[in-house]
């Protein structure tokens, strides 16, 4: 099966997804709070955070401003709320992915083909999450920071694992897991289901890359 010509993919490098921006259900807010945050994802994707304005993000839910301010004091606060979804549901995913998978391999397929999925499920909350972190305080930014170094730690564990049981060829887990989460994370920034590829094609392939890496025996 072809694969889709590299211009295509290159016109497909856009900050905001094919599909209408999501939010996982169970970390929602209801009612206005939640649609203040599917606005303020929709906006932050496409536009980027200092590219959208208090004003677009209350008439994007059809509020007033002060309506806005009584639900979220200011604009960091939305995205504060939506890096912290977007983080809380990477380390719910990933935890639950390791969890009692003792082999290095099958682990890191497991974490791979998960994350993976995330960026496919929540692309536009991802491209938000990995591109605009930077637009927060320090100090705002700093849970979400330590929940993104526990995933993180969890990958390169599972390196050094495999590279200690004899499974893993790698001179340099640390390195290895930075270039494994690095192509993982820019899948929601390509991905789009009107390519030939469903995703649980992606996932596996990716994972197979990521063997590939750490030269998997």
């Amino acid at each position: 099966m072809p694969g889709p010509d590299v211009r295509e993919i290159a016109l497909r490098q856009r900050r905001l997804a094919a599909e209408a921006p999501t939010l996982p259900e169970a970390a929602t807010p209801p009612g206005t709070r939640g649609a203040i945050l599917r606005a303020g994802l929709a906006l932050f994707a496409e536009h980027g955070f200092h590219g959208s304005s208090i004003r677009q993000l209350a008439a994007a839910v059809g509020i007033t401003t002060a309506t806005l301010y009584a639900h979220y004091p200011s604009k960091d606060d939305v995205l504060v709320e939506l890096v912290r979804i977007g983080h809380e549901e990477m380390w719910h995913r990933l935890s639950a992915a390791a969890a009692d998978v003792a082999a290095p391999t099958a682990r890191l397929t497991a974490l791979v083909e998960a994350h993976v999925r995330l960026h496919i499920d929540y692309a536009p909350l991802a491209v938000v999450v990995n591109n605009e972190l930077h637009a927060l305080a320090p100090e705002r930014a700093e849970p979400a920071l330590t929940m993104r170094d526990k995933c993180f730690q969890l990958l390169v564990d599972t390196i050094r694992d495999g590279a200690d049981a004899g499974e893993f060829t790698v001179d340099d887990p640390y390195l290895a897991a930075i270039a494994i989460a690095s192509m993982n994370m820019r899948v929601a920034n390509w991905y789009d289901p009107n390519l030939n590829y469903r995703p649980e094609q992606v996932t596996a392939r990716y994972a197979g890359f990521a063997r590939d890496i750490v030269r998997a025996g």
